[in-house]
């Protein structure tokens, strides 16, 4: 598979594995880390996206001290584990944090404490329908503890019973500390933002965390160069907690936002899928449904539940920010449990997804204005060198372009908004833009914004 980028490009299928082979490598070093909304593990997996950037791309953090007030809610003390386990009265460890960072219910309290079957069933919690499968469970603002393990486990449990209580050990932390999270900027020549946002608060899930994470940093990388007209900021920041952390510290840089997307579920199956901002035909959306629908995927109409475009698209920010995806969370069994791993991601769902990404970025990148300096009947192209030169023939896809864009160019209509009408891509219509600017036929209209 070749990406969209490399078409033109003699080195294209190269760079495309070279590609293909950086985002699942990333996915692979992020997968054991242990992390939570708090805490080291936050900080490594920064350290992992850090080590990928290229020469000049700089990665701010930024901690939030704990009992920070960030608009209605309170930053958490900073949890940190250095091990969990359920032992039986022999020693045998059945269950253990080391085997699988699902194991702990994230941000459980310390506990070292003898306890029966019993006492300990109500702080156990399995998938019975999935007897395999370890779920994954968090409670950051309750202070109660719990383990994660496979159904069929617990018969294991009810076996090493027999020969006594088991030992039950949480070394963990709560502690006044931190929240960390992450930002890259890329300048652009003017004053506006693309914004992409990536949680990074689920351990060991590879659909639901790290494809978004590894994705997002490689259209960095892309991105990093190219020529941009506007600034492409991403934030790397633990969900809700962090995004709206992020609000509350940036409302002086909230109204460069123009455009912005959650990237999140890009590797597992079904196809891509686009959930419009709140207010819906705004130009994110418009560009993400081009491109979605091109592809076979499907848009849906936004909803108050989900990631962290429900933050953005809040009545107080009512940021223009879409998201992005495949099957959407809670629509896939594997859905925050163990078999979401490395296996349930491929290959070539993570390209096509970020090939789908860079595609509406660019297409927001070129998204102008423009008004036909020749607008009584077609402009003679011949002369100008922009048609063909032997008559009879079918309109090539350059000219078809540009003969969209003229019979569009009434300085109100974007290029987005042609290409739906058109059906022709916005790169193409932004290299028709380009020509006929530089043969007089076209004037590129200011900003509103």
């Amino acid at each position: 598979m070749v990406d969209d980028d490399d078409v033109d490009d003699p080195q294209g299928v190269a760079s495309g594995a070279d590609r293909r082979r950086r985002i699942r490598a990333r996915m692979e070093r992020l997968y054991p880390l242990c992390r939570s909304i708090t805490g080291d593990g936050v900080r490594a997996t920064l350290d992992v996206i850090e080590q990928d950037l290229p020469a000049g791309v700089e990665l701010v953090r930024h901690e939030v001290p704990s009992g920070t007030q960030v608009h209605d809610w309170v930053v958490n003390e900073e949890w940190n584990v250095r091990g969990a386990h359920i032992a039986d009265a022999t020693g045998r460890r059945l269950v253990d944090l080391a085997d699988h960072t699902l194991h702990l219910v994230s941000y459980s309290v310390p506990v070292r404490a003898t306890m029966t079957l019993e006492e300990l069933r109500p702080h156990l919690h399995t998938l019975p329908e999935h007897p395999d499968w370890i779920p994954y469970r968090t409670t950051y603002y309750a202070r109660t503890w719990g383990f994660c393990l496979p159904h069929r486990r617990v018969a294991e449990l009810e076996e090493a019973a027999r020969l006594g209580p088991f030992e039950v050990v949480v070394d963990s932390t709560l502690t006044p500390g931190s929240l960390t999270y992450g930002e890259i900027f890329l300048p652009g020549s003017e004053e506006g933002e693309i914004l992409l946002s990536a949680h990074l608060c689920h351990p060991s899930l590879a659909n639901d965390n790290l494809s978004g994470l590894s994705v997002a940093a490689e259209l960095v990388r892309t991105l990093a160069e190219r020529p941009r007209r506007l600034g492409v900021r991403l934030v790397l920041a633990p969900g809700t907690i962090g995004s709206i952390t992020w609000l509350s510290r940036n409302p002086a840089g909230l109204e460069r936002i123009r455009h912005g997307l959650v990237l999140t579920g890009l590797g597992g199956p079904g196809p891509l899928v686009y959930k419009r901002t709140r207010r819906g035909a705004r130009p994110v959306d418009r560009a993400a449904e081009l491109v979605v629908r091109d592809r076979g995927g499907e848009v849906r109409d936004y909803s108050p539940y989900g990631y962290d475009e429900r933050q953005y698209n809040a009545l107080g920010f009512d940021l223009p920010v879409g998201r992005i995806s495949r099957t959407p969370h809670g629509e896939y069994p594997e859905y925050h449990t163990s078999a979401d791993d490395l296996g349930f991601v491929t290959d070539d769902e993570l390209v096509a997804s970020y090939d789908a990404v860079l595609e509406v970025l660019e297409a927001l990148q070129h998204d102008r204005t423009y008004r036909n300096l020749s607008p009584y009947g077609e402009p003679q192209l011949g002369r100008r060198g922009l048609y063909p030169t032997t008559g009879g023939k079918s309109a090539t896809a350059a000219v078809m372009a540009m003969l969209w864009l003229l019979a569009s160019a009434d300085g109100a209509t974007s290029l987005v908004e042609v290409a739906e009408v058109s059906g022709v891509p916005v790169r193409d219509l932004h290299r028709a833009a380009e020509d006929l600017l530089g043969a007089g036929l076209l004037a590129l209209e200011p900003d509103d914004d």
